[in-house]
């Protein structure tokens, strides 16, 4: 029969056995939390990888929608190629019978005259583009900048008469773009006329089965154009950089790479700039989608405001759509905001006050012209009421009124207008002088050692009497000291002579001194 443990020694057994447990339950504990944080994991990568899953199923079907209408578009386009060529060959066969009428025409008009309504405006410009004449259309259209209104729904009309518009086009510009040809004095600045037959070209050239997404340019022609955007390209850094080129320069170079369809995502950094540089331009807005920047959008916007060109921005915000995300009152009321400041700056310049007062007037007036056509243009008027700034704008002209006719000199009475001398050395036929009773004006000319600005005082005496007169002067001639009526000196009183005639002048042009007054000069700018 074994013996009893005694009670001592069974705690000590019993000890380690409870420590045990404690590491064991320490042990649970973590492996719990181990397993729980991998399971998230596998729950996290599980859902990440359904998302993306779900995403890539997305793109495919967005990708097959993609190669679906581009197949279908091709397609159309390959079906279409006969339609259009049959119509490319009817319009030519016309053309080439229109133009070979025009050349055997005797009576078409050569000598380039006048043209005086719209209808022989029409007429001259199709006999240039069925003559294809280039040269000829160019002079004519660049010397109708008056008429430009009117040009712009007559010369796409006129472009439809040319055998090759295209080629007809890059001729007719080529006299200023992409260089300047016509010396170092070129005279005016012939932008304009370059934009206006690019834009007239784009409705000839479209194609007439599918639209815009085919031009029908000759591949030699487009070729062609490339190499003068490239040429254009290559003479920046002598323009100035792409930041200070001529605004009417990079009008042209824009539209003519949208015009031939030859723009090169490569060159997306390089249109940007040019289209911040002339953001102001009216036709800008279009040109950056035209060319591939609708993405960047939204930060060319920010970037126009960052500059203070918060009216430009404006105009880009409702080309593009993102009126939501740039509201455009705020946007006008900070460039008011700005504009203001402007005019307070100018205000400023202790120099010239008048001058000062004068532009800062005038920047705050342009501003407000501004603001109030955006608001009209675009129904802003709940939003932004313009009365008041009509009213500021009245209040400007008002003041700028009444500051122009303090500026304007006085009118100089008629007997003291002044007098030119004779060509042939002679005298000058006297000024009436009934206003003044015994009035003398001499009809000879001062000498100018003598000339004085009148005065308010009396004629000091009379004048002397004159010997007989000669029958060429009437009643009156010449005294023997023409300029003694003039002399600084005050004349002695002469027995029988004429009484002294009291002439009180008025104080020169409002002034009371006797000199002539200096304008400031800012007048006179």
């Amino acid at each position: 029969m074994g013996s009893i443990p005694d009670p001592g020694e069974l705690s000590e057994l019993t000890q380690p056995s409870f420590d045990e447990f404690q590491r064991q339950t320490s042990l649970m504990t973590s492996c719990t939390l181990l397993w729980k944080e991998l399971s998230d994991h596998f729950s996290s990568l599980e859902e990440d990888l359904k998302h993306k899953s779900e995403a890539l199923k997305r793109k495919m079907r967005t990708l097959d929608t993609a190669t679906s209408d581009s197949l279908r578009l091709l397609d159309r386009r390959e079906t279409s190629l006969d339609a259009t060529l049959q119509i490319a060959l009817r319009t030519l066969d016309t053309r080439r019978t229109a133009a070979i009428t025009s050349f055997l025409d005797d009576h078409a008009d050569e000598d380039g005259g006048e043209v005086d309504d719209a209808t022989g405006l029409v007429l001259k410009l199709k006999s240039f583009c069925l003559r294809m004449d280039a040269f000829g259309f160019w002079t004519f259209l660049s010397a109708k900048k008056k008429e430009l209104d009117g040009l712009r729904a007559e010369v796409p009309v006129a472009l439809a008469e040319c055998v090759d518009p295209a080629k007809f086009v890059l001729e007719a510009i080529s006299e200023v773009f992409p260089v300047d040809k016509r010396g170092e004095k070129p005279g005016h600045d012939l932008g304009w006329a370059c934009v206006l037959v690019l834009e007239s070209l784009i409705p000839v050239v479209v194609d007439p089965v599918i639209g815009k997404s085919r031009l029908l340019v000759t591949p030699t022609v487009k070729e062609q154009a490339t190499e003068i955007a490239e040429t254009w390209k290559a003479s920046l850094e002598e323009r100035g950089g792409a930041e200070n080129v001529k605004t009417p320069d990079v009008h042209t170079f824009l539209q003519h790479v949208v015009t031939f369809g030859i723009v090169k995502n490569e060159d997306l950094d390089l249109y940007r700039k040019l289209v911040i540089a002339s953001a102001w331009r009216k036709q800008m807005p279009k040109l950056a989608l035209s060319l591939g920047l609708t993405q960047q959008m939204p930060d060319m916007i920010e970037e126009l405001i960052s500059k203070g060109q918060q009216l430009d921005a404006v105009h880009f915000t409702y080309e593009v759509g993102l009126v939501d995300k740039f509201p455009p009152v705020p946007l006008l009321k900070s460039f008011l905001k700005d504009a203001k400041k402007v005019a307070a700056s100018i205000l400023e310049d202790p120099n010239n006050a008048g001058r000062a007062a004068y532009l800062a007037a005038r920047k705050e007036q342009s501003a407000l012209r501004a603001v109030i056509k955006c608001i009209e243009e675009y129904k802003l008027e709940a939003d932004f009421p313009p009365e008041n700034l009509k009213k500021r704008l009245e209040q400007l002209e008002k003041v700028k009124t009444v500051k122009t006719e303090k500026r304007k000199p006085a009118a100089v009475p008629a007997n003291k207008r002044t007098r030119a001398s004779n060509s042939n050395g002679g005298p000058m036929p006297p000024a009436k002088a009934g206003r003044l009773t015994n009035a003398y004006v001499s009809s000879f000319p001062a000498a100018p050692t003598f000339v004085r600005s009148p005065s308010h005082g009396q004629y000091p005496a009379a004048l002397p009497p004159y010997p007989s007169p000669p029958h060429m002067y009437g009643s009156r001639s010449p005294p023997a000291n023409p300029y003694a009526a003039y002399s600084p000196e005050p004349a002695p009183a002469i027995a029988g002579s004429y009484p002294a005639a009291p002439m009180n002048y008025p104080a020169y042009g409002g002034y009371g001194n006797v000199l002539a007054p200096t304008y400031q000069q800012a007048y006179y700018r």
